[in-house]
């Protein structure tokens, strides 16, 4: 079964252009080192600039863990990290249809 994900990001004032070109790296290379992922996409809020919204899609459980450990999303993880206002929360979803 396919799973969804949408992870909420905040991050620091004035790190906006930074965290975009890190994570739009990072997006780039799901897509194309990932045949288990079926979308990643990177939205910012329209009320709140500070706030993003990251939509995953992967065609199983074990893509979903593997994106995880791959080796482009650690370095991802360690580069916007310090970017970040506080610990993204994620929402796991079950995609029907």
């Amino acid at each position: 079964m396919a799973i969804g994900l949408i992870a909420t990001i905040k991050v620091q004032e004035g790190k906006n252009e930074a965290f975009e070109t890190a994570f739009l790296e990072l997006a780039q290379r799901v897509r194309e080192d990932e045949p288990g992922n079926m979308l990643y996409a990177l939205h910012r809020s329209t009320t709140d600039t500070q706030t993003y919204k990251v939509m995953e899609q992967y065609v199983d459980a074990a893509a979903l863990k593997a994106h995880g450990e791959t080796p482009h999303f650690a370095a991802a993880f360690q580069q916007v990290g310090a970017l970040l206002a506080g610990a993204p929360e994620v929402e796991q979803l079950d995609v029907i249809g």
